[in-house]
């Protein structure tokens, strides 16, 4: 069942995490859904330009209604991240959408205000609410590439006057977190201090955790046992660190990273322990496994298990 976005955060605020998950393909579509029911946790499908590109809109939202009729017990929302204004201008007008994200964070403070509230103005006329972004995450966010030199930290003394001039619904926060397959190699990992800061600012408000996958090591180092050649370094999120975001008001997390890895693990194991095989449909039924069990541990990580039930439409 679908629901908006804004039900979503109002039930979490404060007690648990949302996971808002990049799909691309109809595997996982599956395991998102299939993980879901199973834990009996609310979601967020998050839907990206080049998702979009990839596997065409009306592809996506096509698989997402059909998975709704599958999985008729789970409890969602469709989300469009990192939209442009043109991406979030076709978003709202397709009605496939309960959310869009403008991501103008690259531009100077009062033109990301500009641009944010002429994209909260359509959306609001649909009830669509609107995530913007304040802040610059470093890092490689599908076809975006952000070095970290460039990297700005939210300022807690703006984000009063970017919401209140706006009207945005959610922020997403730059604290740390970044896109990508790297996260805080090497650095010190999310600023509780201005995190804490920007939510004394703004009581009761949602936040929105950019670049919020684990990157777990095992994964790293298994898929370079299969052939691969990511940095041993590589770091996500820990667990301690989104639990306390979760309670400083962070209501939605957001998976990319992760499932990607997983991808790379099982489908590289796959073929190189069986060379001789090359149907797609038996990684695939791994994968969805594979992808299945691990958001169900991330459920319950965000404290998201046995919530569907409260969740009032």
């Amino acid at each position: 069942m679908r629901v908006a976005t804004n039900t979503l955060f109002n039930n979490c605020y404060g007690r648990y995490g949302i996971a808002a998950v990049n799909v691309f393909c109809a595997e996982q579509i599956h395991g998102l859904f299939r993980s879901a029911q199973k834990a009996h946790a609310p979601f967020i499908v998050q839907l990206t330009p080049v998702a979009r590109n990839y596997a065409h809109p009306v592809m996506l939202s096509g698989m997402i209604e059909a998975a709704d009729r599958i999985y008729p017990e789970t409890v969602y929302s469709v989300h469009l991240d990192h939209g442009t204004p043109s991406h979030c201008q076709d978003a709202i007008k397709s009605n496939d959408y309960d959310s869009v994200m403008i991501d103008a964070s690259h531009e100077e403070f009062q033109t990301n205000i500009e641009i944010t509230s002429g994209i909260v103005r359509k959306a609001h006329s649909k009830e669509i609410s609107v995530e913007a972004e304040l802040g610059v995450l470093s890092g490689v966010e599908d076809d975006k590439k952000v070095d970290s030199s460039r990297a700005l930290y939210t300022d807690p003394d703006e984000v009063e006057t970017f919401v209140n001039q706006t009207k945005c619904d959610s922020l997403a926060i730059a604290v740390g977190t970044s896109h990508g397959a790297y996260k805080f190699s090497g650095k010190g990992g999310i600023q509780f201090q201005i995190l804490e800061e920007i939510g004394n600012r703004l009581p009761g408000y949602p936040l929105v955790l950019h670049g919020a996958s684990a990157v777990p090591l095992e994964e790293v180092e298994r898929i370079n046992n299969a052939g691969g050649t990511l940095s041993a370094k590589a770091k996500g999120v820990d667990e301690t660190s989104l639990k306390r975001a979760i309670e400083l008001g962070v209501c939605k997390i957001n998976i990319a990273t992760d499932t990607r890895l997983i991808w790379a693990r099982v489908h590289r194991e796959f073929f190189k322990n069986s060379p001789e095989l090359f149907d797609l449909v038996i990684p695939g039924t791994e994968y969805m496994k594979a992808y299945e069990d691990f958001m169900i541990r991330k459920f319950e990580l965000l404290g998201a298990c046995e919530k569907v039930e409260n969740i009032k439409v």
